[in-house]
């Protein structure tokens, strides 16, 4: 991929660490024939963690993607059009791939609004099969690509999506993917914390994000974050660095979002709703500054002219305050509920928008002058660009 794509969001290959000694867990792996080939079943139900019980059976399913666009210089083979690489794993035994849209794709991080796909796409199976790739579609929103090859005559290992309702902190995960080029590369560490915002490809987060104290280096974009048991918890994604190396801190995007978004790409092109806010966090002490009476909620800072928000009456405020060294806009409506769902960590009013379509309506209860007041709002498609 052109240099900004391929390093735009690195991804994470985890720093091994050791198993417990522990004589009384125990991680029993067998194998089962299934058509005609040893599948790997990973029994953790005990909580042990084997990594090589993991490797073994989700590396067949891990997959490099090879992505050629157009210009100068470093084609697959050392020359011709600029190529990049990244990660990727199969869905299915009907030739359907996953990746990262930013690893078939020129776009770079952060909101561009004109995202070409690459001229060709590459797929090079564990067994060394190198195919041609078509992308059904990408999802700028949530960074997903949905690839398709023909399955005649291949092996294809689909690998098992998790929930990511069974994602916590602590949790021991394991990295298959293609760093620096090195195929077929494992590694192993923590969910470091859940429910983090990171950047898509457009103007909004992630929300509901994976952090884990990745190893991070090119190459591993796309690949799966995987359990104890082989299930597939995320989409290793990017890295926060100050320098261009690992840092030890790296995201995946969470498998419910990925899974949500394959749905749309098969069915056409992916659509979120859009409320058309800007918020900050309220939390107790800030709420008794301000003689608030909810202790957490979103600030409304800013209304989209011409959204949904705006056309339903929800207000922003313009009184600035300065609280605990930073400046704080308040006086405007306070969110602290969406459809009976309360509002209280920073990413809830995202996630209880991103349950719904466009065109559905929604019930927000808002805080008013010292008075509750519920707001029916008609949602709109969220554009790339955010509305100024």
């Amino acid at each position: 991929m052109r240099a900004a794509a391929c390093a735009a969001a690195l991804v994470a290959t985890l720093a091994l660490v050791a198993c417990g000694d522990d004589d009384s867990t125990t991680t029993t792996t067998t194998g089962a024939k299934e058509n005609g080939r040893e599948r790997v079943i990973v029994d953790a139900s005990d909580g042990a963690f084997d990594p090589q019980a993991v490797y073994d059976k989700v590396a067949p399913g891990v997959v490099t993607v090879l992505s050629v666009f157009g210009g100068g210089g470093g084609g697959l083979l050392g020359g011709g059009p600029a190529a990049g690489q990244g990660s990727g794993f199969v869905l299915d035994d009907g030739g359907e791939i996953v990746t990262n849209a930013h690893v078939v794709t020129d776009a770079e991080a952060a909101g561009g609004s004109d995202i070409n796909e690459a001229r060709q796409v590459y797929v090079e199976l564990a067994d060394r099969n190198r195919v041609e790739a078509d992308v059904v579609g990408f999802d700028p929103f949530v960074d997903v690509a949905l690839l398709r090859i023909d399955p005649q005559d291949l092996d294809l290992v689909p690998v098992e999506l998790g929930d990511s309702a069974e994602i916590g902190v602590g949790q021991p995960v394991a990295a298959i993917g293609s760093p620096f080029g090195e195929e077929q590369s494992l590694s192993v560490g923590v969910i470091s914390a859940t429910d983090r915002s990171i950047q898509s490809l457009t103007d909004f987060t992630i929300d509901g994000a994976i952090q884990t104290d990745a190893s991070i280096n090119p190459g591993n974009s796309g690949g799966p974050l995987l359990d104890a048991e082989g299930r597939v918890l995320g989409i290793n994604q990017q890295i926060a660095t100050a320098s261009g190396a690992d840092e030890g801190v790296g995201f995946a995007v969470p498998v419910d979002a990925v899974r949500r978004s394959l749905e749309q790409l098969r069915a056409g092109d992916p659509e979120y709703a859009f409320l058309g806010v800007t918020t900050n966090a309220l939390y107790p002490q800030l709420a008794e500054r301000l003689e608030i009476d909810a202790p957490t909620g979103a600030m409304v800072v800013e209304v989209s002219s011409g959204g949904p928000a705006e056309d339903a009456g929800i207000t922003a405020g313009d009184d600035n305050v300065r609280f605990q060294g930073q400046e704080v806009t308040a006086g405007g409506d306070v969110i602290v509920s969406v459809d009976g769902q309360d509002v209280v960590a920073e990413s809830d009013l995202a996630r209880a928008i991103a349950e719904h379509s466009p065109g559905d309506s929604v019930t927000v209860e808002v805080l008013r002058d010292g008075s509750t007041e519920e707001i029916e709002v008609e949602l709109g498609e969220r554009p790339e660009q955010a509305p100024r």
